[in-house]
């Protein structure tokens, strides 16, 4: 699955983050050589995924002329906002390199949260030449949205007050159709569909700073889909639509003088914490869950 380059993309990103920001003091101005790292190392891995995205992935499949295609309707839109969520990360991850290396917050904003859009733009570009699949308008506005997502936050309050986070259980319909959904935890953290909750963890003491509401506590809104086998509708689906409401954890809010401490705060942070969950589906109704993952 393509999808697996992104996120490999995203993991390098916050691994290289991780190993300057965190044990190197972030420049006041403008550093000239950590933007040139940044700028080399950005420019290798970008390509270096893009030549492993058309070798691993898009050499199998017969080539073709340039094209678009109208998937808004598959995986109940599940997909669309895996999109979302990649190009905001992405985004994110860019400009605090920025940040780190002393770029000013206009340039963050401007290079650094374009980051996400620019990379996912490409895939779709090369989606667009694949016979196997095309340019999707749709995803092209899902990226969009993560990217202003992430932008809007920056200039309404200069911080992130709504994350964009995952969570993800295991279904038995990734067994009823392994190659499509995963044979295996890894595969299916990425494929299944119906495993997958994408969620708005919104910080409530970040909208009134001089409340008692603890910092690191949010409230979640959670989106799923469940009776997927295949992206299209077909008679052996009985798929269908959940919406969640719980609580969440913003990790980066949690005081501690652990600069390792730090730095796994801000890697998994995009992980919802499992909590106790309210869930509504027009198949079962309302339903109180006493852990969700």
């Amino acid at each position: 699955m393509k999808y697996r380059v992104v996120i490999l993309f995203l993991v390098v990103s916050q691994i290289f983050y991780a190993q300057n920001n965190p044990f190197f003091k972030k420049s006041d101005s403008l550093n000239i050589q950590k933007r040139k790292v940044l700028l080399y190392s950005g420019l290798t891995t970008y390509g270096v995924s893009m030549l492993g995205l058309n070798q691993l992935w898009y050499a199998k499949y017969p080539r073709s002329h340039f094209h678009t295609i109208n998937d808004n309707k598959e995986w109940l839109q599940m997909d669309k906002i895996g999109h979302m969520m990649t190009s905001y990360y992405v985004g994110k991850i860019g400009m605090e390199l920025l940040d780190w290396s002393g770029e000013s917050k206009k340039n963050q904003l401007l290079f650094g949260s374009s980051l996400g859009f620019v990379f996912l733009t490409t895939v779709e570009v090369m989606d667009g030449f694949s016979k196997e699949w095309g340019f999707s308008t749709g995803d092209m506005l899902a990226n969009l949205s993560g990217t202003g997502l992430l932008v809007g936050q920056e200039l309404l309050w200069n911080e992130q007050r709504i994350l964009l986070k995952y969570s993800f259980h295991q279904t038995d319909y990734a067994f009823q159709n392994p190659d499509l959904l995963g044979a295996n935890f890894m595969e299916q953290t990425l494929k299944d569909y119906n495993g997958q909750t994408y969620w708005l963890s919104v910080n409530i003491w970040s909208f009134n700073k001089k409340s008692k509401f603890p910092k690191w506590l949010n409230v979640a809104f959670g989106y799923g889909a469940e009776g997927m086998l295949h992206g299209n509708n077909i008679p052996m689906d009985n798929r269908y639509r959940q919406f969640y409401l719980s609580l969440d954890v913003d990790l980066t809010k949690i005081k501690t003088k652990s600069k390792f401490l730090k730095l796994l705060f801000n890697t998994v942070n995009f992980i919802k914490i499992p909590a106790p969950a309210l869930v509504y589906s027009n198949v079962n109704k309302w339903q109180f869950l006493g852990v969700y993952f």
